[in-house]
């Protein structure tokens, strides 16, 4: 299992939201490339980057920051918030970035996860943020009531590389993951799932590493508020894999 490191961006500077909420944000940082090459010199290998600005608004507004750190590390670095178009997903691939994460346009319009799987085999995730097992849209503004097992298993058979999990309740809470719900989605699903919200410490890493064939997990407030230690969470993994 991945530790993943993630940076979420708005406005440029690297912050968290409290339940996805962009009016209660805590900016840690100004300066997101050298946060990523913190994260890279602890030992990460994949980093998650969300820009936040084009969840809410549905068009991309952190794509100089984005590149930045593109030239500042040289893990993988997966990249979501505001993708709905083949355009944005070509220019994110062409400037390095490993992955791109569709969320909203999954629903909306799913024709786009195709013509994109098409293109880049092995390059589109798909982020699936749920509320009670339902998907959350728009910046999880709004909840559908397409479940979240449903949405994973057509995207599936659209040919996504894999999905990235969240349980919005959770996500900036430090209040431990969805451990069921999150075992519930990897054993529906045959494609890499990675799990996102509410990690909070070591034994939550523990939690999630019990799940078997989970491919990974995302952390984010745990690790800037300095509740979880990246490098104590790699060795974890990495001692019992």
């Amino acid at each position: 299992m991945l530790i993943i490191p993630a940076i979420d961006l708005k406005d440029g500077l690297c912050v968290r939201l409290l339940q996805g909420r962009k009016d209660d944000a805590t900016v840690y940082s100004d300066d997101p490339a050298s946060t990523a090459l913190r994260w890279e010199s602890c030992g990460a290998r994949l980093l998650h980057v969300v820009d936040l600005d084009g969840a809410f608004s549905g068009s991309q507004r952190n794509f100089e920051s984005i590149i930045k750190i593109r030239k500042a590390v040289k893990m993988q670095i997966q990249v979501g918030g505001g993708i709905r178009d083949l355009e944005r997903i070509s220019l994110l691939i062409s400037a390095g970035i490993n992955r791109v994460i569709i969320g909203t346009a999954a629903i909306e319009n799913p024709e786009l996860i195709k013509e994109s799987v098409n293109k880049y085999p092995g390059q589109i995730l798909v982020g699936i943020d749920a509320k009670d097992s339902f998907v959350a849209v728009k910046g999880w503004v709004e909840v559908t009531k397409i479940g979240a097992i449903e949405l994973g298993t057509k995207m599936q058979e659209y040919g996504a590389a894999g999905i990235i999990y969240t349980d919005i309740s959770r996500d900036g809470m430090l209040s431990g993951p969805n451990i069921e719900a999150t075992r519930q989605i990897v054993e529906a699903l045959k494609i890499p799932v990675i799990a996102s919200g509410g990690i909070s410490s070591i034994e939550d890493i523990k939690n999630l590493f019990d799940i078997k064939g989970l491919w990974g997990a995302i952390t984010g407030k745990a690790l800037y508020s300095g509740k979880l230690d990246l490098k104590d969470a790699l060795n974890i993994v990495n001692q019992n894999s």
